[in-house]
């Protein structure tokens, strides 16, 4: 046998026993992935298929109309509204995000003291639990004890409560949304900012480029798929405003709010239809499985090559 044949052999085993180990390695991590997220997924699936409710205990478990629920979905006008509702909020709060993100992170792009404190105030709305962030801009909403509504009562321009009109309350959400994770995106904007090399500023500097320049031929083409990735997330994450949605709006003004995971709720706990509720957690489920495989297709993949 040959030198080369030997050779790729030793080869083909070493590689053999790696994936091996690999795979053992894992082998824990993927039996408690299973056990807290496959097996409930499974679950809503199974209910999804059934008239599962606790107004009809007898009629709970029957699949002889597995689809039922979600042909009822595509003709519930409710739920319908409730994703142009979803789409206005994630699409509008993602892009404040990422421009509030952005001008911050070019701001704070710096190695004084100073910027890093400034930095480190930034972060605080990121960290602080939704359901703490939720009652301060319950307080600011509320026009009896907001601030902001006697500053703008003192300067002559009274404003109703913003969360109670219709025009205004799911804009009112998508700035307290924003203001609790545009932190995310300066953080990511600004670490990449940081591993910029200087050459390539400096050489444009001397050659005359202004301000702008040095952001669109520089800087934009390395932070633009982090920029991507932290779209993709927070699109995702959009889909989880719950609890601002719980403490100021309760899905109102009538169903202005209402997002979909909230309708969902409601059939689930008001009106205990917890089949339909589990059809409408599998559109969510399958709504956001398409944006992670996004954020894997057009936001790594993109980022590794570069």
């Amino acid at each position: 046998m040959s030198a080369i044949a030997v050779a790729r052999r030793a080869g083909n085993s070493w590689e053999a026993e790696r994936k091996r180990a690999f795979l053992i390695g894992l082998s824990p991590s993927l039996l408690v992935l299973l056990a807290i997220t496959l097996v409930p997924a499974a679950a809503l699936l199974v209910a999804s298929l059934t008239p599962l409710s606790l107004t009809d205990p007898a009629n709970t478990f029957r699949f002889d109309d597995p689809f039922g629920n979600y042909r009822h979905l595509l003709e519930d006008q409710r739920f319908l509204a409730s994703i142009a509702v979803q789409l206005k909020l994630s699409v509008v709060s993602v892009a404040l995000q990422l421009g509030v993100g952005l001008g911050l992170a070019l701001l704070l792009n710096g190695k004084s003291k100073v910027l890093g404190a400034t930095r480190t105030v930034f972060l605080i709305p990121m960290v602080l639990p939704p359901i703490v962030v939720a009652l301060i801009w319950k307080i600011i909403y509320t026009p009896d004890v907001s601030p902001m509504h006697r500053v703008l009562d003192a300067v002559g321009l009274p404003v109703r409560s913003l969360i109670a009109n219709p025009d205004t309350a799911l804009w009112a959400l998508t700035v307290a949304d924003t203001w609790q994770w545009f932190p995310f995106t300066m953080l990511m904007v600004l670490a990449s900012l940081q591993m910029i090399p200087d050459d390539p500023i400096e050489a444009a500097s001397l050659d005359g480029a202004n301000r702008w320049q040095l952001f669109r031929y520089i800087m934009f083409p390395y932070i633009r798929p982090v920029l991507l990735v932290c779209g993709l997330f927070r699109l995702i994450d959009s889909f989880k405003a719950f609890p601002l949605i719980y403490v100021l709006t309760n899905g109102g003004p009538g169903s202005v709010t209402e997002v979909t995971n909230y309708y969902g709720f409601i059939q689930a706990f008001n009106f205990s239809y917890w089949g339909y509720a589990s059809a409408i957690a599998m559109v969510i489920l399958a709504g956001v499985f398409m944006l992670s495989w996004l954020v894997g297709r057009l936001g790594w993949n993109d980022h590794a090559e570069r």
